[in-house]
């Protein structure tokens, strides 16, 4: 019995530090800004061309695994959301109606692995297949595609596909003929539509614009400088691209380089152009629509990133949007497109004190809107004959998704859903004030989680604002401060978490935990003041909010320090990054998903960034990011909690060098002795564009490592009982 204790107590301890016999190679480079010197101990960790970086990577993510496999319910969340994919039998997303009412929408079945292109004649029409994304490059097995955007002409006769590959960003789009299945000829290729600038077809058919990225390389700092919109006529050979608006074709808009410009919007007589960044407002130009046909250069400025527009609409001579000037949670205006005046505009729908207002949509009955409050609370308005009228839900929604088919119309689909509730589509008849249900997709029951209930609270933060905090829990729970609570937190580009169904989520609780979302600043929850809030030098706000809300459910017995995980994806890394370096007593386990973490050298390599992180060229600008570093904010000799850091090989937003050199930094400053694990996707990027399978086992691996650090008894590996 002694031998074998013996035996165990090596394992345990050989699992422990194995990562200590694997440090990184440290080579220090010190830069110095406004009199301040800075060390950076890991730069050498950006050359993703060296063999010891590479090397280090690829043992790191073999240990993590090796790790992660001693897990007994590793694999219980991708098992459990596979389960669920063939229950529901099918699943549909990117669903276009045309104006003469033919549906194209991606449809995948419970057991296969990525979406096929179906589309049918009305919502009553016969299904047909149109194309399956195996057929692409079917002759190079190596190469995996999915679909991942679908535009149809305005009458449906032809469609555009983007083929995405293995989570990279760029795309290829090839182009059918409907009725007959034809494939052209022609790939266009470099291009992001479902990211930026999407397709936006000529109103005879005869082709579309699309933005162009002159390079192919993600992990280039050049990849997004010098992007092109395109003018497409379908037939033209791949190298006899138009670009009708770029800072190349059009030297006298003095446009950044660094900008993608897109086309947006048009009516009958004119085009829009949009300077596409980081920053919330925008830089926009117009044209007549003659005129960019015949690449004519006489774009006009439009509005300025200082006249607070956003969501722009042209109907006619008008132009209708959403200001924020004068304003925090917006007003729907108007204004005449031969002599604009965003600042003074015609205001059809004021400002409200409590709801921000959302998505609006022109028909032939009135403008339907939506407003928010919190971020997860929606309502629904017609806008008509100078009032708003309030409309009833089919059922109490946390978001609503509006389409519509135009002005001339009166076709309007609600889609409604929760975090308990899953989303449903419904036409509305304004005659008869009622909602049919149109779901494409079946409503599949989930009796498992009947007892699960959704709290929407308010936490008070420590300078007195009051922080949104949803609550996702069994109702059958005891606030013994021993409950599992995974907090999942963003707080960046004005962007708000709205409510949707997350079965992964729900099975977090019916393994006995509460899932949290924390809606701190710098989202888009309570309008510009909060997006303000966590934005540039205020950026603090957004970490401390999450610690508060921490705090808050410790104190309300809900949980204990010992009992918290926070997640964190992309820039919701600076969130959790630095709330876990400020407060590293308060959590016991971390996730750090694909993060931002080193925004001192982030907005360097991704220029974009500045907009949202400020810059590094001026000493207040230098402070701010240095603040919301979470990688310079480690420490020598802190215990640091269990922490999961995850990165994407092909990821173009956030260099995988961020995730890897945090990694680094953590795992030789620690003075704790637990977990450090860094794991790579060779085959993903973003966490977009890969099969369902690859992204269920990537979140379960998340949701495994989360449970055996919050001390689940299902989840303790063998030679760890107790941890």
């Amino acid at each position: 019995m002694k031998i074998r204790i013996f035996v165990i107590v090596c394992l345990l301890s050989a699992f422990i530090n194995a990562q200590k016999n694997t440090l990184a190679p440290s080579k220090p480079v010190t830069d110095e800004y406004f009199g301040i010197k800075i060390v950076d101990d890991y730069r050498n960790l950006e050359d993703l061309e060296n063999p010891n970086t590479t090397n280090w990577m690829k043992s790191q993510t073999d240990y993590t695994n090796s790790v992660l496999s001693q897990i007994p319910k590793r694999k219980f969340y991708l098992e459990k959301r596979l389960e669920f994919d063939k229950r529901q039998g099918y699943s549909i997303s990117n669903l276009n109606i045309t104006n003469n009412d033919k549906y194209f929408y991606l449809k995948k079945s419970g057991n296969e692995k990525v979406a096929k292109l179906y589309y049918r004649e009305g919502f009553l029409g016969k299904e047909e297949l149109l194309y399956d994304p195996a057929k692409y490059k079917s002759n190079e097995p190596n190469h995996e595609f999915v679909i991942n955007y679908i535009s149809p002409d305005l009458i449906g006769v032809k469609v555009a596909i983007a083929m995405a590959e293995k989570g990279k960003e760029l795309a290829e789009v090839i182009i059918m003929d409907v009725k007959n299945k034809y494939i052209h000829p022609e790939t266009i290729t470099n291009t992001t539509p479902a990211n930026i600038g999407g397709i936006k077809w000529l109103k005879d058919n005869s082709g579309f614009f699309y933005t162009y990225f002159p390079s192919n390389n993600p992990k280039s700092q050049d990849f997004y400088k010098n992007t092109q919109a395109i003018l497409y006529k379908i037939g033209t050979k791949p190298n006899e691209l138009t670009d009708i608006f770029s800072a190349k074709n059009n030297p006298e808009l003095k446009i950044d380089e660094k900008k993608s410009p897109i086309i947006l919007d048009s009516n009958d007589k004119y085009y829009v152009g949009m300077l596409l960044d980081n920053n919330y407002y925008r830089q926009t130009f117009i044209i007549p629509k003659q005129d960019l046909l015949e690449n004519k250069k006489t774009w006009k400025p439009l509005y300025t990133k200082e006249d607070k527009v956003r969501s722009l609409q042209l109907l006619d001579n008008d132009l209708y949007f959403l200001s924020q000037y004068n304003a925090q949670n917006y007003t729907l205006c108007k204004t005449n497109i031969i002599a604009p005046d965003f600042k003074n505009p015609e205001i059809l729908i004021p400002e409200r004190n409590d709801e921000v207002i959302g998505q609006y949509r022109l028909t032939k009955d009135g403008i339907y809107y939506t407003t928010t409050k919190n971020g997860v609370e929606a309502k629904l308005y017609l806008y008509k004959k100078g009032k708003s009228i309030s409309i009833k839900l089919p059922f109490p929604s946390g978001n609503i998704n509006l389409q519509a088919k135009g002005k001339d119309f009166s076709n309007i689909w609600i889609s409604c859903s929760g975090w308990a509730n899953e989303e449903q589509c419904f036409r509305y008849d304004l005659i008869t004030n009622s909602f049919s249900p149109e779901n494409i997709t079946p409503i599949t029951e989930y009796p498992e989680f009947k007892d699960i209930v959704v709290e929407e609270m308010t936490v008070k933060a420590r300078d007195g604002e009051e922080i949104p905090l949803s609550l996702i829990y069994n109702k059958n729970i005891k606030r013994n401060g021993n409950n599992p609570v995974l907090i999942d937190s963003y707080g960046a580009y004005g962007s708000s978490r709205n409510p949707f169904f997350a079965r992964i989520y729900l099975l977090w609780v019916n393994q006995g935990g509460i899932f949290a979302v924390a809606h701190v600043r710098g989202g888009g929850e309570k309008g510009e003041k909060w997006r303000l809030g966590g934005y540039k030098e205020t950026k603090p706000n957004t970490w401390r909010d999450l610690i508060d809300c921490t705090e808050y459910l410790i104190k309300e017995k809900f949980t204990s320090k010992n009992k918290v995980a926070i997640w964190g994806a992309s820039a919701g890394g600076i969130t959790v990054g630095r709330a876990m370096t400020e407060r590293p007593d308060l959590f016991k386990a971390v996730i750090l998903e694909v993060p931002t973490t080193n925004t001192l050298r982030d907005v360097l390599t991704i220029g974009s960034n500045t907009d949202e992180y400020g810059t590094i060229k001026d000493p207040k600008g230098f402070k701010g990011l240095l603040e919301m570093d979470a990688y310079q904010h480690i420490k020598k000799g802190v215990k640091y909690p269990a922490t999961l850091i995850t990165g994407g090989i092909n990821d173009p937003r956030v260099p995988v060098w961020e995730p890897a050199k945090f990694t680094a930094k953590l795992q030789s400053n620690t003075a704790s002795k637990n977990t450090v694990l860094l794991q790579i996707d060779y085959e993903g990027g973003h966490g977009n564009n890969t099969t369902a399978l690859h992204g269920h086992s990537n979140l379960s691996d998340i949701f495994a490592f989360a449970f055996w650090q919050l001390g689940h008894p299902d989840y303790q590996p063998k030679e760890n009982t107790k941890k």
